[in-house]
């Protein structure tokens, strides 16, 4: 980037309003002319960007029209994280939308347009200035420090330095926001610049209540003389400031005692004092003035958002409720009464807390408003403990009564001992066993997209409605739990691992009730945050969502799936393989290595994977298979696949489709799996290598038992994960990323890939399966069905419940699919998902990671958990390809004429449509029974072992003659003999 003529930021601070600072209710934006000309600003913009943001930027506003002369600074206001801090000085550029900024570490630009920024670092001639802090991935040059709640970013010479490299040019310190009324900075300027206000400002006043307190406050200024203080944030009854000693000369230092009377209750009062000098100039300081004592629960936590003794050390009694691994909640057993208040409160120590459960105690310690990593709400506690004395033991406290509905507020109830007396859903098993989590709610939530198209009202609002319905179901344990200590009644037991049941599994879908416990708030799996209810009780389950030994659906003559088998690769990340050889590697591109494996890590690993993923496809028992994430080494591991489920079997039931032309340069590709005693190849596999398919799709044509034929092609589009930018970054539309790339994937598939199958099966019998990475009603989905595709999982599954393949964030979708072309649909009579994985908890996989030797052992040698997918699995009834029409002909034989020189037989044989109707060719007459060592020389080919002779190959009207001959060699002489049958269609 080009170093900035004019118009840059000055100033950055992203703390306003948290609970940890005392200095302003706003985050801001300072923008400074370090040019010698007025700049007027017209469609202008901020903009912000998180530390990791790879994509689209989250956050923009539009500025108004402003003109901002050379030296001067115009203040933006951004949102807040709270209140209880002095406002913004003003003038201040307010704009209609704004957004939050981390306190410590993102991206701002200043853009000359408002276009949304998108990428680590964007570039282009609009961008007049940008700013990378902390550990932001982008930045000019390299990054500037981070921030925190009591620094912001300065640059450097009051903003007129600007050499284009963040960490050069600017620096931290106090926030101290300037306006377009302040003292203009004239860059470049001979003239001497005003010397600023200095003030000496202690952070804080503590006293004890019933105590006053005085602060001693200084300001200096080198060339003028500091001569008035205010306390600018407005007055507090009890809190002055006494008379104030002007400086004696310019350099000079002016100072005043804040002052605090006996009279002030317990609570945090958060000020700022404002000197001003003889030259007009003025500076402030934050002063936060905490007074300590005692307080009830309920007051402590107050009916705010935030706690009114926020920062403020103070004691308080309650009876401990419930004990976790970092602390203990404690609760008023009487309560205040009041609906708005909490009766409970969280009492943070660290460690393992020495109370006991109904201890009632006396506890001392600060108040912090805590607030988790993303979360938009804070969560009252007390830590920093001083002083706790157990009054008294054996203690109860009733559980209060509630109905969990979604949308409603558990701020009411933060920290209290509750019972939940509606049964909850389970929703998420994934961080089962890393968290000891369970995703609960009102009935089963469904991804948006699955439902609605992106982007729509409903889409919106069901989107909405499910944020608001989770509660998450925790273990008291806030790191992976521990293995339970021998000696334990049995494997589940001794995994440590909660809420397993029958099977050593639970299953989203499954039933929640009893749950009684205290309600907590904060970090939970997937990097988000929610309140959990942490149990004082065991809940209880029940199987509402039962395992199945085998996918149900009605029978039809040919049954096709698709499994997805999570990187089955027959190479490890260890270098070794399948085999027992070492130093081994996967191709990826031009690079071969162990590193470019996926799956598992080694041969212990692999057995587990390996032993699952053949028990689910030996359970389906499908006749055609389509493979996900199957490593893409030739046939290798494919040919390893089908011979382990052979033996599996008992017999080889099973063959592999060879690969077609193209597998793509990916790790990973897609496979076919059939059975040739139920289906037979028609022709080789087909694929579409195009630049836009990472992992090109793979066609194959079968011929069924009755002649049919049909067309599989199997896909894997791009994934949602790891965003690109533009068009391909997260829109927030509910679509993820990549959207763009997996619609052109299927406008590809749609306009080419399905007609190229078609025209070289000459049959338009098409059924599209796979991981498609797009939900339901997605783009990708939408432009299939647009194309005449028709949805199988909508059609069959979606009339008794939610059609799903695949659990994220505790939403239900399936990402797997089953889309029939229109000649075909007619011919599916069933599709259904096996739900092995989806709804099991990752703990009982194969993988061994981060797990311990218990929680290993609970790996069971069946179907569930072999992927993180679901198959999806159909029945189809195919049509035969040929008709039995012999009673819609009379048949007339000639005598047999012999040509005895070549001892060949010959007739003629007419046949008369007698239906009354016209009959479709081709026709064809089947010589069935035809007299041993007798053979047809004139046939047109054989079905089964029988001879035929293509009659025609057009549509015979009724009462049409149609006549042929027939020639037979015949060495032995023998009577000549056979059964007509007469066949419609082809052969």
């Amino acid at each position: 980037m080009a170093v900035s003529p004019d118009l840059v930021i000055s100033q950055v601070y992203g703390a306003g309003g948290n609970a940890n600072t005392t200095f302003f209710t706003h985050d801001y934006i300072e923008i400074f002319n370090r040019g010698s000309a007025p700049v007027t600003a017209e469609g202008w913009s901020v903009q912000y960007g998180s530390a990791t943001s790879t994509g689209a930027w989250s956050g923009k506003s539009a500025l108004p029209t402003f003109t901002i002369e050379p030296g001067q600074y115009v203040l933006i206001q951004q949102q807040s994280g709270g209140t209880g801090q002095p406002a913004l000085p003003t003038p201040v550029i307010v704009p209609q939308s704004g957004f939050n900024m981390s306190g410590t570490t993102g991206k701002v630009a200043l853009v000359r347009d408002t276009a949304t920024l998108s990428g680590a670092t964007p570039t282009g001639a609009n961008i007049a200035d940008l700013v990378g802090f902390g550990t932001a991935n982008g930045a000019e040059g390299t990054r500037a420090p981070a921030m925190s709640a009591s620094l912001a970013l300065f640059r450097a010479n009051g903003g007129c330095a600007d050499s284009d490299d963040n960490s050069a040019d600017f620096a931290t310190g106090a926030p101290a926001p300037r306006t377009s009324a302040s003292a203009r900075n004239t860059c470049g300027a001979t003239v001497p610049q005003a010397k600023p206000i200095v003030p000496v400002c202690p952070a804080s006043l503590a006293i004890e209540q019933g105590q006053p307190g005085a602060l001693l406050l200084r300001a200096s200024d080198e060339d003028s003389i500091v001569d008035g203080a205010v306390i600018a944030s407005g007055a507090v009854p009890g809190i002055s400031l006494g008379s104030l000693t002007a400086a004696s000369a310019n350099g000079a230092f002016a100072s005043v005692n804040l002052q605090a009377g006996a009279a002030l209750a317990s609570g945090s009062y958060p000020l700022v004092i404002r000197f001003t000098n003889n030259a007009g100039q003025e500076a402030t300081c934050p002063v936060n003035v905490s007074v300590s004592g005692a307080a009830t629960i309920a007051q402590i936590q107050g009916a705010g958002a935030a706690s009114p003794f926020a920062n403020v050390s103070v004691s308080t009694q309650g009876v401990v409720t419930h004990k976790v691994s970092n602390g203990y909640f404690i609760q008023d057993a009487n309560g205040d009464g009041d609906p708005a208040t909490s009766d409970g409160l969280f009492v943070f120590t660290g460690t393992a807390p020495a109370v006991a459960v109904g201890d009632l105690v006396r506890v001392k310690g600060t108040i912090v408003e805590y607030r988790p990593t993303g979360a938009l709400r804070t969560y009252t506690e007390m830590k920093d403990i001083t002083g706790t004395d157990v009054l008294g033991s054996g203690n109860s406290v009733t559980p209060a009564n509630i109905v969990f509905e979604p949308g409603m507020d558990l701020a009411r109830y933060e920290a209290m001992l509750v019972n939940i007396s509606n049964s909850l859903t389970v929703n998420q098993t994934n961080y089962l066993g890393d968290r000891g989590e369970l995703t609960l709610s009102v009935g089963r939530r469904e991804t948006a997209t699955n439902r609605f198209r992106p982007g729509t009202p409903e889409a919106l609002t069901l989107a909405a409605a499910n944020a608001r319905n989770e509660l998450v179901l925790d273990d008291s344990w806030f790191v992976t739990p521990p293995p339970a200590t021998p000696p334990c009644a049995d494997v589940v037991a001794c995994s440590g691992i909660p809420y397993l049941g029958q099977d050593g599994t639970v299953r989203a879908g499954d039933s929640v009730s009893n749950l009684v416990g205290v309600v907590d708030f904060g970090a939970i799996g997937g990097g988000r945050t929610a309140f959990k209810i942490q149990p004082t009780m065991a809940p209880s389950f029940t199987r509402s969502n039962p395992r199945l030994a085998a996918p149900e659906l009605p029978v039809g003559n040919v049954k096709v799936a698709s499994a997805n088998v999570l990187n089955f690769f027959t190479t490890f990340l260890d270098g070794a393989d399948a085999w027992g050889r070492t130093g081994q590697g996967c191709k990826v591109g031009s690079t071969t290595r162990a590193s470019n494996c996926r799956g598992a890590d080694n041969m212990a690993e692999f057995v587990r994977q390996r032993d699952k993923i053949v028990n689910e496809l030996k359970a389906i028992d499908a006749d055609v298979v389509g493979l996900m994430e199957i490593q893409n080494n030739d046939d290798i591991a494919v040919d390893y696949l089908v011979r382990q489920l052979n033996a599996a079997i008992g017999a080889d039931a099973y063959a592999y489709v060879p690969k077609p032309a193209s597998t793509g340069t990916d790790a990973i590709r897609v496979a076919m799996i059939y059975k040739p005693a139920r289906v037979a190849l028609a022709g080789g596999a087909l694929s579409d290598g195009d630049a836009v398919n990472n992992r090109p799709p793979m066609a194959q044509t079968f011929k069924a038992g009755n002649g049919a034929k049909f067309s599989v092609i199997v896909n894997h589009l791009k994934s949602k994960g790891g965003c690109g930018s533009g068009a391909n970054a997260d829109l927030g539309d509910g679509q993820s990323c990549n959207n763009a790339t997996r619609v052109q994937q299927a406008q590809r598939l749609a306009s080419y890939f399905i007609p190229h199958v078609v025209a070289s099966a000459g049959d338009p019998d098409v059924l599209v399966i796979g991981d498609m990475n797009a939900h339901g009603f997605e783009d990708p989905i939408h432009l299939l069905n647009q194309a005449g595709l028709v949805n199988q999982l909508e059609r069959f599954v979606r009339p008794s419940g939610i059609p799903y393949s695949y659990v994220f964030d505790g939403e239900s979708g399936y990402l797997d699919h089953a889309l029939a072309s229109t000649s075909l649909d007619a011919q599916v009579v069933g599709a259904t998902e096996w739900h092995t994985n989806a709804d099991e908890p990752t703990v009982i996989d194969y993988n061994t990671d981060a797990k311990s030797a218990a929680a290993q052992a609970l790996f069971k040698n069946d179907a569930f958990r072999s992927s993180d997918h679901d198959p999806v699995v159909v029945a189809l009834n195919l049509a035969p390809a040929q008709l039995d029409v012999t009673a819609a002909f009379r048949e007339e034989r000639s005598g047999l004429s012999v040509d005895r020189k070549a001892n060949k037989f010959s007739a003629t044989i007419t046949l008369t449509n007698t239906s009354g109707a016209a009959i479709d060719g081709p026709v064809h007459l089947l010589l069935t029974g035809l007299t041993e060592g007798v053979t047809l020389d004139n046939q047109s080919g054989v079905a089964g072992n029988e001879p035929y002779v293509s009659v025609n190959n057009a549509t015979i009207p009724a009462g049409e003659k149609i006549t042929l001959k027939v020639v037979f060699s015949n060495p032995r002489r023998l009577g000549i003999g056979f059964v007509s049958k007469i066949l419609s269609g082809s052969i």
